[in-house]
């Protein structure tokens, strides 16, 4: 059927996909008194396998920071990673795509880890990663969110200069009978993943109504936000990583064109949430943020995904985005130990105030100054888009005169 090959078959418009997220995220911001985030839940995913092991993480003081009670099943931030993994993954049945998939390149596996590390520890050392420093941090008016997006574009700057050098592309894994086309009778995909894609979601539907029926309404919303973001973040095929590594690379700034889009759309949204009472999240602005997103731009390019990227990749069934989620939860555990143990709040984050625009600027002119501030971005995306030149790095005017050198 034509609607079922249009939602379930055909990637949709990232334009669409974005705002929608934009406007689902401001409600869940409006419901719950949070955001969405995934990496704070990595972290506690890291201290509750430390504690099965007989680790007493809860005098950690970043556990104190981010809390670690309970269990990822009975918080609202759990089930928003839960549901973004069943999300995507019911999509992917749907669209009968998932399959395992295994690098050609083993050594794919060993960068994926690293990368993870990197990218985990570096979002956690910002208090958030694409997400809650950047995507619902700038919503939320908090200064430190746009320290971390100019952070993050540069790491990824220079995590694109890495993985363009031969020592880390390594040698093709070229095999017998490569470059030959065999033509093969198109097989006929079973049925089977659909179905199961419609027992997933009903069973993940009784979940839902369980929390409502049993009054655990918060834990029921963060299912249902979640399950829509992974859905969203499936569909849209939205990755923080391409956004900004396209643009280094290509010159396709499409993906990021439509993140300015949908964090205005965000933004208004939660102007209008945070002028009727809902409180703000301000984080902190310091070398840490700095810091943070740097290494955090540099791991996700190396990784090859951000965090939601590297979730719905990972419920397609590639093996590397598995890697990856391992590898974030050791680094984001690592800066765990280290804010304290090792002294990196003393040195990086101590004494530094959490800037709210809103206060700063006042109501006005932080709406308005934000919304400006996201329309630059999108015009810097649109020119960047059309001076680059076929991935080449060349620009429009370079082109010009090689051709009239040539002639």
């Amino acid at each position: 059927m034509n609607w079922y090959q249009k939602i379930f078959k055909e990637y949709w418009n990232p334009y669409v996909a974005i705002s929608l997220a934009g406007l689902i995220s401001a409600l869940y911001f409006g419901l719950t008194g949070t955001v969405w985030a995934v990496t704070g839940e990595f972290t506690r995913f890291g201290g509750h396998f430390l504690q099965w092991f007989g680790v007493n993480v809860s005098e950690w003081a970043y556990f104190d920071l981010v809390g670690i009670e309970g269990s990822p099943i009975g918080r609202t931030d759990g089930w928003i990673v839960i549901g973004m993994l069943v999300g995507a993954l019911i999509m992917i049945l749907l669209s009968n795509s998932f399959k395992i998939r295994v690098p050609n390149q083993k050594r794919r596996l060993v960068q994926g880890l690293i990368g993870g590390v990197i990218a985990g520890f570096g979002a956690r050392l910002a208090l958030g990663c694409n997400l809650a420093a950047f995507f619902t941090g700038v919503p939320q008016f908090s200064f430190h969110a746009w320290i971390f997006m100019v952070a993050t574009a540069v790491g990824t700057y220079f995590g694109v200069k890495v993985v363009s050098t031969k020592w880390w592309l390594g040698k093709p894994n070229l095999k017998k009978g490569a470059g030959k086309v065999t033509l093969k009778r198109k097989q006929k995909k079973s049925n089977l993943q659909p179905i199961l894609g419609l027992l997933v979601s009903c069973v993940y539907v009784g979940v839902i109504i369980y929390f409502f029926v049993t009054g655990s309404n918060l834990l029921a919303i963060g299912a249902i936000a979640g399950a829509l973001f992974g859905i969203l973040i499936e569909r849209g095929q939205i990755c923080f990583t391409s956004a900004f590594r396209d643009m280094w690379i290509s010159g396709r700034a499409v993906m990021s064109k439509a993140i300015a889009v949908g964090m205005m759309v965000s933004v208004v949204l939660t102007f209008i949430l945070i002028q009727t009472g809902s409180a703000q999240i301000i984080k902190i602005a310091a070398p840490s943020t700095v810091i943070g997103g740097l290494l955090f731009g540099f791991g996700i390019v190396l990784a090859g995904g951000c965090e939601t990227g590297m979730m719905y990749r990972a419920m397609e069934g590639q093996i590397l985005f598995w890697v990856v989620g391992v590898g974030n939860i050791i680094g984001a555990t690592l800066l765990a130990y280290g804010w304290d143990h090792l002294g990196i709040f003393n040195a990086l984050a101590k004494d530094w105030a959490a800037v709210n625009l809103i206060e700063e600027w006042g109501p006005t002119g932080a709406l308005l100054g934000t919304l400006g501030m996201l329309a630059l971005w999108f015009l810097f995306s649109s020119w960047w888009e059309k001076r680059f030149r076929y991935g080449s790095g060349i620009t429009k005017q370079e082109t010009q005169k090689l051709a009239t050198k040539e002639v």
